[in-house]
């Protein structure tokens, strides 16, 4: 399943990354409840969108410039118009089963806001289906395991223990400078892990793909004051046209937060003194502001 960890997750988790987390832990002033406080307290009044704090898709950061100072809009391409259907296709299944609405991948479908990913063909269609259909069964399996488990346990217990996730819980960044509204893919709120997927038709990694888990553990920590130290990037990508899934399971350490904070830092910089950081040398052929950069 996308949330669910497998037996090898599980391993790297009890084993690995929370020891880890427990020995080397993290200062209280790269907690996010220290916002107020250097060097998490933002540099500027500015309300940064979090897709733009984190990514590095444009080699130069002109993407940052081009949107928010010159209010360029963006290209949707077919890549970001996958990854829109995806992550609703994610999303909407966990809540139909959760909320127990039985609603069918074919009504879903046919109330897909076309206007909003305006490249949609059968081929993403098949890959829709295929994720909606995994994640519908693999609910009602780990459901059925707990109800096994727990036979005297409420159907509201057992959904929230055996289905730990707040999907696209809305949460405000303001307090670090960033957006009032952000949707952090997943949190799974019994073993405080934070979930960001990718998705890929063709897998490529990347590490600074974990600065979006990073940023939304951060949010947390400023809004909660809890500590969240596990964070998940989860890739998925396809084999025919059958889903592939990979996660990314890593400790939010102290190089990463200092990283985060850096590029947020910069990135504000950049649209305070609206400074064009120029284009780079080579750009990606499918970034969403070619057409402003050629």
């Amino acid at each position: 399943m996308v949330y669910f960890l497998n037996d090898f997750d599980k391993k790297i988790l009890l084993n690995k990354l929370l020891p880890l987390a427990r020995d080397i832990g993290v200062s209280p002033e790269l907690r996010g409840w220290s916002w107020s406080q250097e060097p998490i307290k933002p540099l500027y009044d500015l309300k940064m969108p979090m897709y733009l704090t984190c990514s590095k898709y444009c080699p130069t950061g002109r993407d940052v410039y081009l949107s928010m100072v010159k209010g360029a809009k963006p290209r949707i391409n077919y890549k970001i118009s996958l990854g829109k259907l995806i992550h609703g296709a994610i999303s909407d299944s966990f809540l139909s089963f959760i909320d127990k609405r039985k609603i069918s991948f074919g009504e879903w479908w046919n109330n897909v806001r076309k206007e909003e990913i305006p490249l949609i063909d059968e081929r993403m269609r098949a890959f829709a289906e295929s994720i909606w259909n995994y994640i519908i069964e693999s609910c009602r399996v780990e459901y059925e395991n707990h109800r096994m488990q727990q036979p005297y346990a409420t159907e509201r217990d057992l959904m929230a223990t055996a289905i730990p996730f707040l999907i696209e819980h809305k949460l405000s960044g303001e307090l670090l400078g960033l957006s009032g509204l952000l949707s952090p893919d997943c949190y799974d709120y019994l073993r405080k892990i934070i979930f960001d997927v990718k998705v890929q038709e063709i897998l490529n990694e990347e590490m600074w793909h974990r600065l979006y888990t990073t940023g939304y553990a951060l949010v947390l920590e400023s809004i909660y004051e809890i500590p969240i130290d596990i964070g998940c990037t989860v890739y998925i990508s396809w084999r025919g046209s059958s889903p592939y899934i990979k996660r990314d399971l890593f400790f939010i350490n102290e190089d990463l937060r200092r990283w985060w904070i850096e590029e947020r830092d910069q990135k504000m910089e950049t649209v305070v003194q609206k400074r064009d950081p120029g284009t780079p040398n080579l750009c990606p052929e499918d970034c969403i502001y070619w057409d402003h950069c050629h």
